[in-house]
Parts: C-alpha cells; structure tokens; sequence
C-alpha cells in the first residue's frame, strides 16, 4: 500500500506486483527514493484521467531513471480509480509520471488499436480525493494544457501497511 499526502486530502493505493511487476518495482524505488514528494498533478481531464509523478510546482521536469518495459498486456484493465504510467508514443518509455483513471476508460487498455497503458495498481480508499482534484480550475499554464491553475501537490508518497480489521485478525 502506498499512502498519498496531497494538498487536497489522502489517498491509498494497492499495487498489483504480480501482475505488474516491473512497473512495481519502478515505482516503489521512486516512493522510497522521496522523488513524488513535492510534485504535481500536472494534467487533469475531468471525465478522463489526473496525471502527475514528474513535474514540481514551477512545472520543472524532475530527473527521472531509464525507462521501462511497457507491461500493459498484464491483463489489467483502466477502470476508475485504476494506476497507469504514462508514456510517450514510445511503448516503452515510462518512467515515473503515472495517472489515476477518472472513469472506466478501456480504450487505454492493451489491444489492437494500441500497445496500451501499463495498469499497476488502484486506490483502495481515497477515491474522493480524487474526485475533488479532478474539479479544480485548469488550463493552459507553463505551456500545459489541462493544467490546473492552483498547484495540486503530492506532499508525500510513502509506503504504508493496509488496515487491519480486529474481526479479521487472526489471535494464536
């Protein structure tokens, strides 16, 4: 589980290392290595997707390692509340910009129009978070389009245990 602090609220997400993992992998040495803290979401499309993991608040690119293979063949799919990394139109060229899928938007999905957006994981709690940046104001800014006009931070990104239930415990 990876928990988001962000100037509008927290949110968790549970990744998928099995089905995904490379792209796990990636994107936890990012979490632990502090690279989210202190970026942006940069792009957000209402009905569509919030994009961030790359850019700071003066919209400066952060320094990012090689790219990875693309494992959007995995299976997963880009449903609300789904993550994906974004690439390029180079298949394989993500690196840590990733997206939180607005709603079920399957033409993301690996098939015969497009190699696809790799899925790796999902927001388990949170999800109105989301929703409520999905709403701020945006527009053109710092030459982005769909880029909201008040800074969007991700304050932190930081590995966390899922929640345990006592009626789920299990007591020798």
């Amino acid at each position: 589980m990876i928990r988001f602090e962000t100037s509008h609220g927290e949110f968790l997400v549970e990744l998928f290392p099995k089905e995904a993992p490379v792209t796990v992998e990636n994107f936890l040495r990012y979490v632990d290595d502090g690279h989210f803290d202190g970026t942006i979401f940069h792009r957000i499309v209402p009905g569509f997707v919030i994009q961030g993991g790359g850019l700071t608040a003066d919209f400066a690119s952060k320094k990012t390692r090689a790219p990875i293979s693309n494992e959007a063949r995995n299976g997963l799919k880009n449903t609300r509340g789904s993550l994906s990394m974004a690439r390029t139109s180079d298949i394989n060229s993500a690196t840590s910009q990733f997206f939180v899928n607005l709603a079920d938007n399957a033409f993301l999905d690996h098939g015969p129009r497009d190699y696809g957006y790799a899925v790796f994981g999902r927001v388990t709690q949170g999800m109105e978070v989301i929703d409520r940046i999905a709403r701020v104001s945006r527009g053109k800014r710092k030459g982005y389009e769909d880029a909201p006009l008040e800074d969007v931070m991700i304050v932190s990104a930081r590995r966390a245990q899922p929640a345990t239930h006592p009626a789920k415990s299990r007591l020798p």
